[in-house]
């Protein structure tokens, strides 16, 4: 039976033995698509800066209170 040929998350970039820099880099421009840099463009979920404050301020009365204890 055949394997099934995956589809990695990375791609993989095959260069020659003894590829210069200036070779990997120009290779990689010409293997880079757009879909690549949408995966890093999309916009995840998001947290309001109110939520994110009072998280951080119930952080900081934790800390707090394990330095006065010392």
């Amino acid at each position: 039976m055949p394997k099934k040929k995956t589809k990695t998350v990375i791609p993989i970039l095959t260069v020659p033995r003894n590829a210069t820099r200036r070779q990997i880099y120009a290779k990689l421009r010409r293997e880079f698509t757009a879909a690549d840099l949408q995966k890093f463009t999309e916009v995840g979920p998001t947290v309001s800066a109110e939520q994110l404050l009072t998280e951080l301020e119930a952080i900081h009365r934790v800390e707090t209170k394990k330095r006065r204890k010392k």
